[in-house]
């Protein structure tokens, strides 16, 4: 593992900068959807009641280093106070007299809120002037916020070297769920791989199939493998120059013994939108003139079975064109059995990215998988194999 958690650390008496994602919707000045508030409260409430003292460190839009009001972090202060049940103070700015004189004088019980670290250019070039600025407000470090742990900035990676710094518990939820996963999984190991393009897969595709069992690929880069096999796809939306790099993926699969899985059978209409007039026909049997939008029953059944036989999977990406009825029923259906597996006990089921999220959750499989995660570019660079920087910084 190689990174503490809160359990390792002195908190007693201690101010905590915690390193969150409270990048939540806003309008009118009052969060709309406050999930990402409500997974920061264990860690909090955690800190709290250890006797430390939370100080909040977040970014808030894009605002390239410019003041920007809409993008001031003091209007999220209600719904943090309403989340967390106590206090929560506010300074206006994350390094500073200010921020200094707050964190000096917060009192037990209470939380304190810094502004958008994003308000400094400094920030995102990982600064290390400004992150020992950031440093002087606290003891420990503490980093909550996994969605942010792909970028190497002053208040993810910079910071964490400077104080003794630990995972926080959503952060820690997140990272066992991802090395049960890949790092050290039970098996056979499946991943489910979906999305329009193979071009913006590669390095996903090319870590997956040295490391998974099962390799099941759906959505429209499916199609651009079918063409690899010398498949007519009619109009569907496949990419033609990379059939070279699919049929080389095709040819390293069989020498690393991965499984590749693509439709057996296809969902074909003639028009992109919802319940448009649709046939099942065999997938080397696409009509010129139709295109492909989800994959059929027969292929199902072979995820299905593939599922059965396996103790761990990964999914990122549908299986079809999910958002338009019923092009949705082959991801809604793999997932469906994904998560009565997961529910018996005998599958770990781990998910991520923004299509995933949204296809899990309009399926109603999501409340039953082991973890979904909406971390999005960490959780994609994590499952390309690539060291996410503020993860490493964790790592003593």
């Amino acid at each position: 593992m190689g990174w503490k958690t809160l359990d390792d650390m002195e908190l007693n008496g201690k101010r905590v900068l915690v390193r969150v994602d409270i990048n939540v919707p806003v309008a009118d000045g009052v969060v709309t959807d406050d999930t990402r508030i409500q997974r920061i409260v264990p860690t909090v409430r955690d800190i709290l009641a250890a006797n430390g003292k939370p100080i909040l460190l977040a970014h808030f839009g894009r605002p390239k280093g410019e003041r920007v009001a809409e993008m001031s972090l003091r209007q999220l202060v209600p719904a943090l106070e309403t989340a967390f049940g106590t206090p929560v103070r506010f300074a206006d700015d994350c390094v500073g007299a200010e921020a200094e004189a707050a964190a000096a004088s917060l009192g037990a019980g209470e939380v304190l809120l810094l502004e958008n670290t994003r308000f400094h250019t400094e920030e995102t070039k990982n600064s290390v002037p400004l992150a020992q600025g950031m440093a002087k407000l606290g003891d420990v470090y503490c980093n909550d916020a996994f969605s942010a742990a792909h970028r190497a900035h002053s208040s993810t990676e910079a910071l964490a070297r400077l104080l003794p710094a630990c995972a926080g518990r959503l952060m820690q939820q997140e990272l066992s769920a991802l090395e049960a996963a890949l790092g050290a999984p039970n098996r056979p190991v499946t991943a489910v791989v979906g999305g329009a393009k193979v071009s913006t897969k590669l390095d996903l595709l090319g870590n997956l199939i040295e490391k998974v069992d099962y390799l099941v690929i759906g959505g429209g880069m499916a199609n651009t493998f079918l063409v690899a096999k010398g498949i007519d796809v009619g109009k569907s939306l496949a990419e033609h120059a990379m059939t070279d790099t699919a049929a080389e993926i095709l040819n390293k699969a069989e020498s690393t013994g991965c499984t590749i899985i693509l439709p057996r059978d296809i969902v074909v209409a003639e028009a992109f939108e919802a319940n448009a007039p649709h046939q099942v026909l065999p997938a080397d049997q696409c009509p010129a003139d139709a295109m492909i939008l989800d994959a059929g029953p027969e292929s199902v059944a072979a995820v299905s079975e593939v599922l059965e036989n396996s103790q761990t999977l990964i999914w990122n990406g549908p299986l079809g064109a999910f958002e338009l009825t019923p092009f949705d029923a082959a991801t809604n259906a793999a997932a469906l059995k994904a998560a009565e597996l997961t529910r018996d006990g005998k599958l770990t089921s781990v998910a991520g990215g923004g299509d995933t999220v949204a296809a899990l959750n309009a399926s109603g499989a999501a409340a039953d998988f082991s973890y979904i995660s909406t971390a999005g570019g960490a959780f994609l660079e994590w499952m390309e194999g690539k060291a996410l920087p503020g993860v490493a910084a964790l790592v003593r």
